[in-house]
C-alpha cells in the first residue's frame, strides 16, 4: 500500500490585489502584506499577488514613488512586475480585492458568476479610516502616495487577522 502524504489541517488563503495598471496601489499592497504574512509565519498557506484590470504597464516594474515609499518603510517591491488579470485567476484566488469602486465594477463584468463572492474592496478589512476605496495616486503627490499606503497597511492589518483564522481552521472531518 502507498505511503499517504500528510493532509494540511490548515486552509489556504489566495489573495490578488487589483487596481487599474498595477503599478501603484496593488504592488504596494501585495509587498505589504506579503511581508506582514512572512512575519506571521504564514508564507506556507498565504499566497499574495497583484494585477491590474488594465494592461497599460504590463511587465513594468511598480512606480519609483510607490518603490521609494515602502523602501522607507523596510519593504523591496523592486521585483514585482505589472500583469493583466487573467481569466484563470477568478478560479486560482480565494479574495479579489479591488482598490476603488471603478476596478470592483470592472472586475464584476469580467468575473464568472461563480466568482463574484471573491470580489471585494481592500478597504473593507480596514479599522482606523474610514474611507471606502484608495484613490489613485499616480497623477498626484508624495502626499497621496502615503495616505494610499497609509490606509493599505491598515486594510492589510485587518486582512490578516482574517487569513490568521483560515489558517488555524481545522478541516472538517
Amino acid at each position: 500500500m502507498a505511503k499517504r502524504e500528510p493532509i494540511s489541517l490548515a486552509m489556504s488563503t489566495r489573495v490578488l490585489f487589483v487596481c487599474m495598471g498595477n503599478i501603484c496601489r496593488s504592488p504596494m499592497a501585495q509587498g505589504i502584506f506579503r511581508q506582514m504574512v512572512r512575519q506571521a509565519g504564514l508564507e506556507d498557506v498565504v499566497k499574495v499577488s497583484s494585477a491590474g484590470t488594465h494592461a497599460f504597464h504590463a511587465g513594468e516594474a511598480p512606480d519609483s514613488r510607490a518603490q521609494a515609499l515602502v523602501a522607507r518603510r523596510g519593504i523591496d517591491i523592486s521585483d514585482l512586475r505589472a500583469s493583466r488579470i487573467e481569466d484563470a485567476d477568478f478560479d486560482q484566488f480565494d479574495m479579489i480585492l479591488a482598490m476603488d469602486w471603478d476596478n470592483l465594477s470592472l472586475l464584476q463584468q469580467m468575473a464568472p458568476k461563480r466568482a463574484h463572492h471573491k470580489l471585494q474592496l481592500l478597504m473593507r478589512f480596514a479599522s482606523e479610516h474610514e474611507t471606502a476605496t484608495i484613490p489613485d495616486p499616480y497623477y498626484g503627490n508624495a502626499q497621496g502616495f502615503e495616505q494610499v499606503l497609509d490606509y493599505i497597511e491598515d486594510a492589510c492589518n485587518g486582512l490578516l487577522e482574517v487569513a490568521k483564522r483560515r489558517a488555524t481552521q481545522v478541516a472538517a472531518a
